[in-house]
């Protein structure tokens, strides 16, 4: 499904569009599993929850190349892709997007809607507040806490925690803009 009137009733690798989140309206939600394949964690959250007041139910989409052992637990939404390596002791809440080459240490806890590009690597023992977004090749050293809705730059490395609604870059990670308590539900 895509809200872009302009693709639907095309094809987006292969499969058809079906139309926009009106779509599911009238349909038995029962037979449908959804997945929401937006990047951007704030823009998802949104389009999620409209989706859930439709009745929508998602289901996980994790890629054969995904390395993950059987002490990772799971919500659903959950969008992991080839090459990422889960180690133990993992916490991954609704609708996590981990992009190609992501891998997580043990005893990490990643909120709902967290997000990484490709080539970030976690540490363990981190924990990553809901709708945190890290750029590619992002760092986070082990024992650190990133506070909720924060955006970490790419290739920057995280060796102190960040606080919540922060945009922090560079090596050492610093945070160079401040976000209103909030700033993503507008």
């Amino acid at each position: 499904m895509d809200d872009n009137e302009q693709k639907k009733d095309k094809k987006l690798n292969g499969k058809p569009v079906l139309g926009g989140i009106d779509w599911l309206i009238g349909k038995d939600l029962n037979q449908i599993k959804a997945i929401c394949g937006v990047g951007e964690p704030h823009v998802r959250r949104k389009i999620i929850a409209k989706a859930e007041k439709l009745g929508a139910q998602f289901c996980n989409v994790i890629h054969p190349a995904a390395v993950i052992t059987d002490f990772v637990d799971m919500g659903v939404g959950i969008v992991i892709t080839a090459g990422c390596i889960l180690t133990c002791n993992i916490t991954i809440k609704d609708h996590v997007h981990l992009n190609l080459d992501t891998t997580i240490g043990h005893d990490v806890v990643m909120e709902k809607f967290a997000t990484t590009a490709p080539g970030v690597h976690i540490s363990g023992q981190v924990d990553i507040g809901e709708g945190t977004y890290f750029g590619t090749g992002a760092v986070v050293v082990d024992k650190i806490k990133v506070g909720e809705w924060t955006i970490v730059g790419a290739g920057a490395v995280v060796a102190k925690s960040l606080p919540a609604n922060v945009t922090a870059v560079g090596v050492p990670a610093k945070v160079i803009k401040i976000r209103q308590p909030g700033w993503h539900l507008e």
